[in-house]
């Protein structure tokens, strides 16, 4: 029997904050309303949502105003890793999407290593390009190289 739940975040491919969904009974009980992303459908959560929606309105659009924010300096922001080579120019390690977030952080932005969206590290020398999904619709690409590095 399905469940009802009241989004308190945005919830990839499920709805937005302030929304009422159905959804399976142990996705939200085991998942959802654990981790803080919903409650359950209650008469009371019903009726304290219509005042709390105002509030869900402005702390999202809060938070996209600083995901753009972000976009806007990871879009011009050029990144490089010196990364020692051995032969045919194959990395000795990799440059993954932790890395990426370290250099970011010592740039002066913080993130989560999981909104950068690469697909498998890095192993080789050359220009790349990710995405990084900060809020529900903005997301920024980013540029970065994988330079060889002298001995």
């Amino acid at each position: 029997m399905p469940m009802q739940i009241i989004l308190t975040q945005d919830v990839a491919n499920l709805g937005k904050a302030g929304e009422l969904v159905t959804v399976r009974p142990g996705y939200g009980r085991n998942y959802l309303v654990p981790r803080g992303l919903a409650v359950t459908a209650t008469l009371h959560n019903k009726n304290q949502l219509e005042h709390e929606r105002r509030a869900i309105e402005r702390k999202v659009a809060k938070e996209r105003a600083s995901a753009t924010e972000i976009a806007t300096r990871l879009n011009g922001m050029t990144l490089q890793f010196e990364r020692r080579v051995g032969d045919d120019e194959k990395l000795f390690g990799s440059v993954s999407n932790r890395d990426i977030a370290d250099q970011l952080k010592r740039a002066g932005i913080e993130l989560d290593h999981r909104v950068i969206e690469l697909d498998q590290a890095i192993k080789a020398l050359g220009k790349y390009e990710v995405i990084v999904r900060l809020a529900s619709g903005v997301h920024a690409n980013l540029k970065f190289w994988v330079v060889g590095k002298d001995k």
